[in-house]
């Protein structure tokens, strides 16, 4: 029996300059659980940097827990022993990241986060799908038994390749995105209710999709259908979008005004349960045609010198706790990861939105392909809830995805530049453009991260 006080958890890019910091608090607010978290990084130094963030913060007032953190130098040292295991990584660096967003734009394609689809998503996925062919040998050989939670994008694809290497593998990936729709929804609730939904999971939806294509056929509150309701949200703030503060989509590259999603509910019926952001790069370039547009559309392009300057801050932040120049802020994030934890460990059932190998849970879409639908946690156990499926004409443009999704891994796998060339000319954001300038597009892109594409003909 799992010792509920002797937990360990390997956290793979535990290097991480923000997010790490959100699940430590997490797990310090939690009293039913302590343990050890090894944290292996590339950057061994900041991996040792979060351990001491992370023993100041098992040691502040406000914890309820005590873990110890570690920085190891191997994925053997940090797997071996573990109940979990996290993948929390950037695969490359940002000048990688820079020619997946913005060298496109030289042929005007622009995309918002350039990660999951579009060509950014897809030159990404081949740099990052040899990752996770060596993360999931070293977790057969070495952690074969712990459930596997990744955080890492493009999600479908690395959830994928975990099982196409390891078909034994426990894992499987979570998203916040559907959490933003509750938390919209619970507006509707507001608007048309006029009641307060005291926490966004008072929200009970039936999500169906895959990861940031995800949709919603059902939505309810205390029993009450508020499908309807949107539709007349919808309808009162398509042309103005919606904030709750006038403005306040300005403030953050992350925030929107929902255009994307009420334009799309208009056009299909269902609720897009995902950020404009991610939404606007699975269609055609309708809300990505040039800057002017995603401006008309009240989101942002984000440029990868906004994250760069970000890391800066992150790691001048994160320096200044360890130094004692800030003070830790101990609060609870929006992530469900230990909430996920604790089910599995057998402490509190979940149902929640999840990332998983499709079991029959969406009707048409293939077997094994990783699809977004609720799933039951619980002890040792992740169970799909049956969604359904999807009208026909989303399922379409949800097909296309998948299918690219699985001729990129096969293309990264067998290091087939033709196959990974006539998949990358087959996403919707280069639609307009010829074949001759998406081979010319695809040849730079590859050149930029010939680094990571070890055997490749480039």
């Amino acid at each position: 029996m799992t010792n509920l006080q002797s937990l360990k958890v390997a956290y793979i890019g535990g290097g991480s300059k923000g997010w790490a910091i959100n699940l430590m608090n997490d797990l310090a607010l939690e009293s039913r659980i302590s343990g050890t978290v090894a944290l292996y990084d590339i950057n061994y130094d900041a991996a040792q940097r979060n351990a001491q963030i992370g023993n100041r913060i098992s040691k502040h007032e406000k914890a309820k827990s005590n873990w110890k953190y570690e920085a190891v130098t191997t994925m053997e040292e940090a797997l071996t022993g573990s109940d979990f295991v996290i993948i929390s990584i950037l695969p490359g660096t940002f000048e990688e990241m820079a020619s997946d967003v913005h060298t496109p734009e030289k042929y005007e394609v622009y995309q918002s986060v350039g990660d999951t689809v579009g060509p950014g998503g897809l030159v990404r996925a081949l740099r990052t799908i040899p990752m996770f062919v060596e993360m999931a040998e070293s977790i057969k050989k070495y952690a074969p038994e712990a459930w596997v939670i990744n955080y890492t994008n493009p999600m479908s694809l690395c959830t994928r390749t975990l099982y196409e290497v390891f078909p034994e593998i426990k894992a499987f990936g979570c998203c916040h995105e559907v959490f933003e729709t509750q938390n919209l929804l619970a507006e509707v609730v507001k608007e048309f209710l006029n009641k307060e939904v005291q926490n966004r999971t008072d929200i009970k939806v039936n999500v169906l999709g895959i990861n940031h294509f995800t949709w919603i056929n059902q939505a309810s509150y205390q029993n009450i259908d508020i499908m309807p309701y949107y539709k007349q949200f919808v309808e009162k703030y398509e042309e103005t979008g919606f904030e709750k503060e006038e403005g306040e989509w300005k403030k953050s590259v992350f925030s929107s005004c929902n255009k994307v999603k009420f334009d799309l509910f208009k056009k299909y019926g269902l609720i897009a349960a995902a950020g404009d952001r991610h939404l606007a790069e699975f269609m055609p370039p309708t809300y990505l045609k040039n800057p002017e547009t995603v401006a008309y559309w009240k989101f942002h392009l984000t440029h990868v010198d906004f994250r760069k300057k970000d890391s800066i801050e992150k790691v001048n932040h994160n320096q200044a706790l360890i130094q004692g120049k800030e003070e830790l802020n101990l609060t609870q994030s929006s992530e469900e990861g230990v909430n996920i934890i604790l089910a599995l460990l057998g402490i509190e059932d979940l149902v929640t939105n999840v990332n998983y190998p499709n079991k029959g849970q969406i009707e048409g879409l293939p077997l094994g392909t990783i699809v977004e639908t609720n799933a039951l946690f619980k002890k040792d156990s992740v169970q799909p809830v049956f969604a359904g499926k999807l009208p026909l004409d989303i399922h379409n443009m949800v097909s296309r995805h998948v299918i690219n999704q699985e001729s990129i891994l096969k293309a990264s796998l067998t290091k087939d530049k033709q196959l990974a060339f006539n998949t990358f000319v087959n996403e919707p954001l280069l639609s307009s453009v010829s074949r001759e300038d998406a081979e010319k597009l695809f040849n730079e892109m590859l050149e930029n991260t010939k680094n990571y594409l070890t055997g490749w003909a480039i």
